[in-house]
């Protein structure tokens, strides 16, 4: 049998035309929903609006699926104590923090104290050899000097004038001689007594003893033996007396008017975090800090233990009296913009955004001051889905 080409079959023919024209009816019958028989109810429900807005209230439709996502319930007043949480740090009390300066040049021979060390009042602290503490006994010896012979002079001239060998403006000149001689010694022997030194000429010495001027603990120390000190503005050593300590907070100047002497106070420190530091305000500032535009505020609390250490961060907080505020769940409210609001319902499934002023907050509530009324319903769970 001979091979030769074959082509299609009529009945072949039949059934590629047949594929070819149920594929075209399929992919029309697709696209067009069944050529329109179906109708448009097989895309209402995705065409349904969740929300409307109706001026500046919102309407849920019946057949929207937010009416299962939000929860309304109604706010009520409760008894609270305002609570007003700043930012703050712990200092030393500045009465209590003495720098000491040298009140001459000179060289630093010894070095009695250490950084952190805790002295007494009176202790050594540092022994500065100064040429200026030699040439300070010389002045006083000069005026000593001066003083002896203005005297004999004064003692002589008044011989004279007795006899009429002196005239009254010699005896004047010898009167006034002794004086500014006398007021020189009084001004060198004040100097000694400034510097600390003894104003005993057998006492003398070119060394320098700095001694602790309060009780209290070494909070820095600027020099080492053998420095040179050229500057009498340095700070040899700071001590502060940390048996009482400032928590100082940071009041914005929109809370200003809340706070006062006397309020009281509770402050925690991440360092005791179980503990809290009762207190009450002792001070309020009368200028506003113009880089932070806050006021400063001061709690002083007794540190015995000195476990309330200076440059601590603290968190104060300000309690205000009991009084009556409506509160609601911290999940009611909103961020939008720069307001904190809430929906309220005006009407069944009907709502409107209000804005509040929290006060207080407490655990999963918060106490505020104005916005929703006691017994308003409030949304306090799917809020955000109305958030637009």
């Amino acid at each position: 049998m001979s091979m030769q080409d074959h082509g299609p079959t009529a009945l072949g023919r039949g059934f590629l035309w047949g594929g070819i024209v149920l594929g075209v009816l399929f992919a029309v019958g697709a696209f067009t929903h069944g050529f329109g028989l179906l109708g448009p109810a097989s895309s209402t429900d995705s065409e349904a609006p969740l929300l409307l807005h109706q001026g500046n209230k919102i309407l849920i439709p019946a057949s929207s699926p937010l009416r299962q996502r939000l929860s309304v319930m109604p706010v009520a007043a409760q008894v609270v104590s305002g609570k007003l949480v700043l930012p703050g740090i712990i200092e030393s009390d500045p009465a209590r923090t003495a720098a000491v300066l040298t009140p001459l040049t000179g060289r630093v021979r010894e070095l009695k104290v250490a950084l952190g060390d805790r002295v007494v009042a009176g202790q050594v602290l540092a022994v500065i050899d100064s040429p200026d503490l030699a040439q300070a006994y010389d002045d006083n010896d000069k005026a000593a000097d001066a003083v002896a012979l203005t005297a004999k002079n004064l003692e002589r001239q008044e011989g004279q004038h007795k006899i009429g060998a002196a005239s009254e403006r010699d005896l004047d000149q010898s009167r006034s001689d002794h004086a500014q001689a006398a007021a020189e010694l009084t001004r060198t022997r004040a100097r000694l007594q400034a510097v600390g030194a003894s104003v005993d000429t057998h006492e003398r010495s070119r060394s320098l003893t700095l001694r602790a001027p309060l009780a209290g603990s070494v909070t820095t120390l600027g020099v080492a033996p053998g420095n040179m000190i050229n500057d009498p503005t340095l700070v040899i050593v700071t001590i502060a007396d940390l048996s009482t300590v400032w928590a100082t907070a940071l009041v914005p100047e929109k809370d200003i008017g809340v706070v006062a002497k006397g309020q009281s106070t509770e402050v925690t420190l991440a360092a005791y975090p179980d503990k809290i530091f009762k207190g009450t305000v002792l001070f309020v500032s009368d200028v506003v800090e113009p880089d932070s535009r806050r006021n400063k505020l001061r709690i002083a609390f007794s540190n015995p233990s000195y476990a309330l250490k200076p440059n601590m961060f603290a968190t104060v907080a300000l309690l205000e009296p009991a009084q009556s505020r409506v509160t609601l769940p911290t999940s009611a409210l909103l961020m939008n913009n720069d307001r904190t609001t809430v929906f309220v319902a005006t009407a069944p499934w009907t709502f409107e955004r209000r804005s509040v002023e929290p006060l207080l907050e407490e655990g999963p509530a918060v106490a505020i001051s104005s916005g929703v009324a006691s017994g308003e319903q409030v949304v306090v769970k799917g809020g955000i889905l109305l958030n637009d």
